[in-house]
């Protein structure tokens, strides 16, 4: 199924395929109780036996890691406790994805930024000065700035449209000056397309073969033709945000002479005859003399006869 959904993601084109790292005895305590959307999608007594049925094995990531090079993805991985964050380390992914779960877990920061590589961040669940705290673990134990990509997330499943508050990534932006992305967990695909419009940089989305599979998050997931229709949304939105300087395009430029007007007579003139307000007047096509001279053109003398209709010349 892991090679599944990397098959579809590839499809889609996306850049990385995200999976997750962990050893459910170190992650959570025996007796940790699921969340409320875990307890209405999963058939578990806790999130211990949940988790510990997901555990990918080193063998499965390298095999994976494998898979993502053959069909042209990138492989990446979330690490929950410290001994996945050594075995990632060893995978020389050069890329670190932290949850919203561990942005106030200190050891665990701090060891992902000992390693001086770039660090993407969820901040769900999280007050400004939860996010201060984290950055300044990171920033204190080797990051730079420059190296951090905060992602604005809500972290309920599906999240209430209500409740995405997406003009807080800017915020994120605004006060801690780094790179910002948006981790999206509502339905459908508008919000993360807008993330971008807004400046995101990073967009992550769960994703599934079929919302219908058991499992806590599949309901929250996009379908593959969902996933696709959103990158290529994404895609669209990047160039259409152009290089944010207003100019006259290549495309539409040669519609300008069509579209705009010219200074016409409104009706027959002599030659000699004074230009007024009552014998001119501005129609289609903009081959002849601007309107935006209007000033300048009227109390002139005629230099020939025009016909009514006729692009004035002086």
């Amino acid at each position: 199924m892991a090679k599944q959904l990397i098959d579809a993601a590839a499809i889609a084109g996306v850049d990385y395929v995200k999976f997750q790292t962990f050893k459910a005895e170190k992650l959570v305590t025996k007796d940790a109780k699921q969340a409320e959307y875990q307890q209405r999608n999963a058939a578990d007594d806790s999130q211990y036996a949940m988790l510990k049925k997901l555990e990918l094995t080193p063998r499965q990531h390298e095999e994976l890691i494998a898979y993502c090079k053959e069909k042209g993805v990138k492989f990446l991985s979330t690490a929950f406790d410290l001994e996945s964050i050594e075995y990632l380390h060893s995978l020389n992914l050069g890329l670190w994805k932290i949850p919203s779960g561990e942005i106030t877990n200190y050891p665990y920061l701090k060891k992902i930024a000992q390693y001086g590589e770039p660090v993407i961040m969820s901040t769900g669940m999280c007050s400004m000065d939860d996010v201060e705290q984290a950055l300044n673990v990171l920033l204190k134990n080797g990051l730079t700035k420059e190296q951090i990509t905060l992602l604005h997330c809500n972290t309920e499943y599906p999240t209430p449209m209500q409740d995405v508050n997406l003009k807080a990534m800017l915020q994120l932006r605004d006060k801690f000056g780094v790179k910002v992305g948006y981790s999206d967990h509502t339905k459908g695909i508008e919000v993360p397309i807008a993330a971008v419009a807004l400046g995101a940089e990073v967009i992550e989305k769960h994703f599934t073969l079929d919302r219908t599979l058991p499992g806590p998050d599949h309901k929250a997931s996009l379908e593959p033709n969902e996933l696709k229709a959103m990158v290529d949304a994404i895609c669209n939105i990047e160039q259409a945000l152009g290089d944010g300087q207003k100019h006259v395009s290549a495309s539409e430029a040669k519609n300008m002479a069509i579209a705009r007007k010219s200074i016409v007579a409104a009706a027959e003139i002599k030659k000699g005859e004074f230009l007024t307000e009552e014998n001119l007047t501005t129609k289609r096509p903009g081959m002849g003399i601007s309107p935006m001279r209007w000033e300048e053109v009227i109390g002139t003398k005629a230099i020939r006869d025009f016909k009514e209709d006729e692009l004035i010349e002086i």
